[in-house]
């Protein structure tokens, strides 16, 4: 998958890694009553995220197609991380002191990010 994904399609995929297997009308009824889209607009949805890779079907049920998610949200994730550190130059100084300065970072956080860097330092 090269495409990028929107946040719709990503709530759309969201939604899917819940259901695992779904038609449109459960992923369009899963969604938030409050905000939920047309039918139809979930469908266009889900077709583009079958056109870039990120779902396929795997079934028919009467007139209703069966979609899976291809793309797991751990890779759809370290894509989303990979590009949001372009805007950074690629670096991800600027932007871990761009989350402290705002509050974003806590001392809790940066903690748990020691904790991970020294599991993964011990296994290299």
């Amino acid at each position: 998958m090269t495409a990028r994904l929107t946040r719709y399609e990503w709530q759309l995929l969201e939604t899917l890694w819940r259901l695992g297997r779904a038609s449109v009308r459960e992923i369009q009824e899963s969604l938030a009553e409050t905000r939920r889209p047309a039918y139809t607009t979930v469908q266009t949805m889900v077709y583009r995220l079958e056109e870039k890779g990120a779902v396929r079907r795997v079934k028919k049920i009467g007139n209703a197609h069966i979609f899976e998610p291809v793309l797991s949200r751990q890779k759809a994730l370290k894509r989303v991380v990979h590009e949001f550190l372009a805007w950074f130059g690629g670096e991800p100084r600027p932007l871990v002191a761009h989350l402290v300065e705002y509050g974003k970072l806590t001392l809790e956080d940066i903690q748990a990010i020691e904790k991970s860097l020294q599991a993964k330092k011990g296994k290299t």
